[in-house]
């Protein structure tokens, strides 16, 4: 199997701190765009003192996190030896572990690794995130120990395995822990590992996921240039259908958060074209989260947030209607969002209907959008709070288990 070139690590954390040239990192460290060539070869030198806290800065990890081997530190080895082993270690309070010269493991150990990854991936959708997170972390931990023992083909799907799970374990961090800041560091990682595997596919996903991140400190222009490095990964495909309409819906619901919801429909209007026409590509198996049902979903919210109420509870609706089992946490979103389109349309009453049926199953499968949802419905709902059904729904919003279960998130 052909290895990718360079110092991949250096190269996936540039990207991920949103330079996405060589030049754009020397302009900011100030430096010359052949510093920064040298620093991502196959022998990096060791930067100098003052340079090297600048990029540690710039881009969140320190020296050896980032590829670099210090002065003095012995012969230097294959750099399909060293891996993210050192900074993963370093994260979760691990002793370094020996970089073995040759592979140990057998070819088996990718096909074990990835079949707990595949399990994880599916209790994903019904075990409760804090339980799942800390099996996430430790299966990481052991991947980033195996993966130095590893060579050829077997590397590679132990390095993609390994990516996927640090993708699991930022989506919780994001999604359901709602820590971006944690959530931004795993999914470096995450694109660490992908690029271990040169698998462009799945460093094209979790570009994607980092998105999230700026997009909902309202960062427009951040969150753009991520997705850009999104797409452009997607190019070195080939992509199916699928993921590129997954793109648009992505950077769709990027523009709605910081108020361009005309763009977001557009977007969302060429990724149902997308899915229409198809592709003839395989869809990754690691692409579960996402269907023409899940489109649908972000349509509805930008719907929502155009002021479209009538269009926007016809598509929620459907939505609604057409979930499947694997939906219950998108299920507590959808009622959010049919919630805040009652209240925006004048009806209370259906209003709280549709959060307390939210909170019904949040206590069945937690999921912090959800709960983010209903909390921004009764935000809503304060000029109608002296009512008899925001009473209802205050009793339920803040009764002991729902209260405690928040809190203890």
């Amino acid at each position: 199997m052909a290895r990718p070139t360079g110092n991949t690590r250096l190269k996936a954390a540039r990207v991920a701190a949103g330079y996405r040239s060589q030049q754009a990192l020397a302009d900011a460290l100030q430096v010359g765009v052949r510093q920064v060539r040298r620093w991502e070869s196959d022998a990096p030198p060791w930067p100098q003192p003052e340079v090297g806290q600048a990029l540690t800065r710039a881009l969140g990890q320190d020296l050896e996190q980032l590829g670099f081997i210090p002065p003095g530190g012995g012969a230097r080895v294959d750099r399909g030896r060293r891996t993210v082993l050192a900074a993963t270690t370093a994260a979760v309070g691990l002793a370094a572990v020996p970089t073995l010269a040759v592979a140990v493991q057998p070819a088996s150990v990718a096909q074990d690794f990835e079949a707990v990854t595949r399990s994880h991936r599916r209790l994903y959708w019904s075990v409760a995130p804090a339980t799942l997170h800390p099996a996430a972390i430790s299966h990481a931990t052991l991947g980033c120990a195996l993966l130095p023992e590893t060579a050829g083909r077997t590397r590679q799907r132990t390095a993609a395995a390994l990516a996927e799970t640090w993708l699991l374990a930022g989506r919780i961090e994001f999604f359901d822990l709602r820590d971006a800041v944690r959530a931004q560091q795993t999914l470096l990682r995450a694109l660490q590992a992908a690029g271990e595997a040169d698998d462009p596919l799945l460093g094209c996903a979790i570009l994607a996921h980092t998105a999230f991140i700026p997009a909902w400190a309202g960062d427009r222009e951040a969150a753009v240039e991520r997705m850009v490095a999104a797409r452009t990964y997607a190019r070195r495909g080939p992509a199916p259908a699928e993921l590129l309409a997954w793109l648009d819906a992505v950077e769709a619901e990027c523009e709605t958060r910081c108020g361009h919801t005309r763009t977001a429909l557009h977007l969302i209007g060429h990724g149902e074209g997308l899915l229409a026409a198809g592709s003839g590509h395989p869809v990754p198996e690691w692409l579960d989260w996402f269907s023409p049902v899940r489109l649908a979903a972000f349509k509805g919210n930008t719907q929502l947030r155009a002021g479209h109420l009538p269009q926007a509870r016809e598509t929620l609706l459907g939505v609604l209607d057409t979930l499947g089992p694997t939906g219950e946490k998108q299920t507590t979103v959808i009622l959010g969002d049919l919630a805040a389109v009652e209240t925006a349309a004048g009806d209370p009453e259906a209003a709280c209907g549709y959060a307390i049926r939210a909170l019904d199953q949040l206590e069945r499968t937690w999921y912090a959008m959800g709960m983010d949802r209903v909390r921004e419905v009764r935000r809503a709902l304060a000029p109608h709070q002296h009512e008899r059904c925001v009473r209802d729904l205050d009793d339920r919003l803040y009764g002991w288990s729902t209260t405690v279960s928040a809190l203890a998130r």
